[in-house]
């Protein structure tokens, strides 16, 4: 891969290079939690001072695994689908998933779109769209002749409640018989990053986050007109006590349902 700089990505863009070294850096442990290369490539491929983030943690690397399950899921009983993935950001989830069969089509603002065309290789079942996702229009986009899975992952928590809903209710309306998997953060955090700034280390806050969602919420989803089923995903095993066996259970009690951030899965009618 060719170097570029990267360091022309500010807001929520630049988050995208977070979560890529977050990723990367846990791909290439021994004891790696997710099997990555692409990231690895990529992020070392760009010009950027990755340290002003901080620590890295597994955060990234498990939502990411989430999301490749439930993808995989989608594409063993359609695997002809077109995926489509809103604010992809610098996420390398094609390359991880792809099954030789399956379209995808890959939404962002121009600079991430731009990274992604100079960096990562091309294919003619991967195509782009330089847009916003809240600009509809990528939607006359997408064949659903062979199912449609929609993935917003890392999108909409940056979004303000009627866009995230009003994204839905569209996605629900235009892709009848399709899914959208979806991840949030927990209430707390919300507010936390929009009075004092989300601090991950002295030299970077992470953009405010105004939309929040946890499991209780689930009867929202289900009133949206064109939904018809909602699930929280498990969250998948991460590396050490706390990740590998506490994480997966507290995903499993009830009694937790309005502290926690879920990944979740919304099939349209």
């Amino acid at each position: 891969m060719p170097t570029v700089d990267g360091r022309h990505l500010h807001g929520v863009s630049e988050t995208a290079l977070l979560t890529l070294h977050q990723r990367a850096t846990e791909a290439a442990r021994p004891d790696g939690i997710i099997d990555d290369p692409m990231a690895i490539r990529l992020r070392d491929s760009i010009d950027y001072d990755y340290d002003h983030f901080g620590r890295t943690h597994q955060a990234a690397a498990l939502r990411a695994l989430a999301f490749d399950n439930a993808t995989r899921e989608f594409l063993r009983a359609c695997p002809r689908a077109t995926v489509v993935a809103l604010a992809e950001g610098l996420q390398t989830s094609f390359w991880r998933v792809d099954n030789g069969q399956l379209t995808w089509l890959s939404v962002d603002l121009e600079p991430i779109v731009q990274l992604r065309r100079q960096l990562l290789p091309a294919t003619d079942r991967l195509r782009y769209r330089a847009q916003s996702a809240l600009d509809y229009s990528w939607m006359d986009d997408v064949d659903v002749t062979s199912g449609v899975l929609i993935t917003a992952e890392g999108l909409l928590q940056y979004l303000q409640r009627p866009a995230v809903f009003g994204l839905i209710e569209q996605c629900a309306s235009r892709f009848p018989g399709g899914r959208l998997i979806f991840d949030s953060v927990p209430w707390l955090l919300s507010v936390y990053s929009r009075r004092r700034g989300f601090r991950l280390s002295e030299h970077y806050t992470a953009p405010p986050m105004p939309f929040w969602f946890t499991a209780e919420d689930y009867p929202d989803l289900r009133a949206i007109p064109g939904v018809r089923a909602v699930r929280e995903l498990p969250a998948p095993p991460g590396r050490g006590l706390l990740l590998r066996s506490v994480m997966p259970l507290a995903y499993r009690l009830a009694v937790l349902k309005r502290f926690r951030a879920p990944t979740t899965e919304v099939d349209f009618h």
